[in-house]
C-alpha cells in the first residue's frame, strides 16, 4: 500500500485548504484512513478518520472545521479544512490500516499566518 499526499501550503487565518491523499495497492474502502498533524516541537496527533464502513471521527480541535472524506472511484482521501487557525500549522500526514499494518504517505506542509 502507497500514499501520496497533496495539498498544503500557505494560507491566511480563516481561510481553506483541501488535502488529497491518492492511496495505490488496496481501495480507500477496504481500509481505515486517516489523517495525522505534527507541528513543530510537538508529538503527531490524530485529526480525522473514516473507516472502512464510512463512520468518521475527529480530533476536539477540528470538530466543525475539518473534514474527511473519500472518493472510491478516485480512490482517495481527502481533507477539508475551513476556518484554518495559526495553531493548524503542522506538517499533516495520511495514514491507511489494513490488517493491523499502518502506512503512511509523505506530509504536507500547512502554515496558517495570522
Amino acid at each position: 500500500v502507497q500514499l501520496q499526499a497533496s495539498g498544503g501550503g500557505l494560507v491566511q487565518a480563516g481561510g481553506s485548504l483541501t488535502l488529497s491523499c491518492v492511496v495505490s495497492g488496496r481501495t480507500v474502502d477496504s481500509m481505515s484512513t486517516a489523517w495525522h498533524r505534527q507541528a513543530p516541537g510537538k508529538q503527531r496527533e490524530l485529526v480525522a478518520l473514516i473507516t472502512s464502513a464510512g463512520i468518521t471521527n475527529y480530533a476536539d480541535s477540528v470538530k466543525g472545521r475539518f473534514t474527511i472524506s473519500r472518493d472510491n472511484a478516485q480512490n482517495t482521501v481527502y481533507l477539508q479544512m475551513n476556518s484554518l487557525k495559526p495553531e493548524d500549522t503542522a506538517v499533516y500526514y495520511c495514514r491507511a490500516l489494513q490488517r493491523a499494518t499502518n502506512y503512511w504517505g509523505q506530509g504536507t506542509l500547512v502554515t496558517v499566518s495570522s
